[in-house]
């Protein structure tokens, strides 16, 4: 049976004991501790440390975040570059942390690829930090912070960072729960009535599940039993035809009732196989492209003038019109016609899922490469103008980078 994977994110040396004794609390509840400085993760010759950490985060269930007096090592720009940056500035009401990406610290990094791959975060910060927290909230606007030392940082330069960080968790939409600790005893008691209650939930919710899938076969069997009847009820054998045909072929009929032709109630009871229809409806090709990679592919449909339509729904859905169409188009012109007519008559057509572009492709296609490009070149430059503060940042203070303990320090 697989354990529940726990992620540990913190620097090391000042949060050593309390790593350690979290690490025996995980594993006393039978679940699996994930620590670097254990080596449970995967240091793959291949990749730099801090590569390997952000790899890890994705085959965690959750993340326990501990929050002290160190900021730890910068992150490197590959591993920085493994997390969507911009997604994260919007998902806070104060992301001021991300405006300088080069300056986030390897822990901080994990916690943003953790939030980019919707894993559950606990979050604790010891209450010297968070005393001085408040006292930074009160009066960084007014020009004093830089020549504060706070008690509870060990570095002065690293306040910021770290304070900004606290805000921009606590600000987020959602899982924005932080809780203070003074000793190891505060987490576990935490976790475990927080542990406790998510399990008493996900209980309820599977009897719910049930329940509500239970209510949907019922409603299903019902449907059948409805559609039986009205079936049965008509005389007529044609009349049972049409009333089938509007049942099966009612996605059909409406998809093809959007595209823009004079005489598409005429087309539509002619016997053309698949491709002579898309033809006489002026497409001239159909392209599945995948524009976006966090999105699936979209089907689109180039019209002879190189205008298009572009379907937004799963594209084998077209696979399944062309079989449902060779079907359709065997049936008589009589029954043909009344099936559209009752399907039109409903006038709530897929314009949704079938949108008409009064552009020409290729232009289409040039502007969305030229956004991409312009995209690529800013993260680009964004890099660059990183790895040259690292540079600088590895000539003053070269063993924050020794290796994957002393970075997360």
């Amino acid at each position: 049976m697989a354990l529940l994977k726990v992620f540990v994110s913190s620097t090391c040396y000042d949060l050593g004991m309390v790593r350690a004794e979290l690490r025996n609390f995980i594993s006393n509840l039978g679940h699996e501790p994930v620590m670097s400085d254990y080596n449970d993760i995967l240091f793959d010759p291949k990749d730099h440390t801090h590569e390997s950490c952000i790899k890890e985060i994705p085959n965690s269930d959750a993340v326990i975040l501990i929050i002290g007096s160190r900021f730890g090592g910068k992150a490197i720009p590959k591993a920085i570059s493994g997390v969507d940056i911009e997604k994260m500035k919007i998902i806070s009401k104060h992301s001021k942390m991300l405006d300088n990406p080069e300056n986030i610290s390897i822990t901080q990094l994990e916690i943003l690829k953790a939030i980019d791959a919707n894993i559950p975060i606990f979050t604790f910060v010891d209450t010297r930090v968070l005393h001085d927290h408040l006292f930074y909230e009160k009066n960084k606007d007014k020009g004093i912070i830089d020549s504060i030392e706070f008690p509870s940082i060990e570095r002065k330069d690293t306040a910021v960072y770290i304070f900004e960080f606290i805000n921009f968790l606590r600000f987020r939409s959602k899982n924005n729960s932080i809780s203070e600790f003074s000793k190891i005893s505060d987490i576990e008691e935490f976790l475990k009535k927080q542990w406790s209650a998510l399990l008493q939930r996900l209980l309820f919710e599977q009897r719910g599940h049930k329940n509500e899938l239970k209510r949907i076969q019922n409603l299903s069997e019902e449907l059948k039993d409805i559609k039986s009847l009205v079936l049965s009820s008509i005389s007529s054998t044609q009349a049972k035809e049409i009333g089938r045909g509007v049942l099966k072929y009612r996605r059909l009929i409406d998809f093809l009732l959007t595209f823009n032709h004079q005489n598409i109630r005429v087309l539509l009871t002619q016997d053309f196989d698949w491709q002579k229809l898309l033809t006489e409806l002026e497409i001239q090709e159909v392209k599945i492209l995948n524009l976006n990679s966090r999105y699936r592919p979209f089907l689109y449909l180039i019209r002879n003038d190189n205008t298009f339509y572009e379907y937004r729904l799963p594209v084998t859905n077209l696979t399944r019109f062309a079989n449902e169409w060779n079907s359709f188009k065997t049936l008589t012109y009589e029954v043909k016609t009344e099936i559209i007519n009752a399907i039109s008559e409903n006038e709530q057509h897929s314009m949704a899922s079938l949108r008409f572009h009064q552009q020409d492709f290729d232009e289409f296609m040039q502007e969305f490469e030229e956004r991409q490009s312009l995209s690529s070149t800013s993260t680009t430059t964004t890099i660059s103008r990183t790895t040259l503060n690292e540079q600088a940042e590895d000539e003053d203070e070269s063993e924050e980078y020794t290796n994957s303990v002393n970075d997360r320090q």
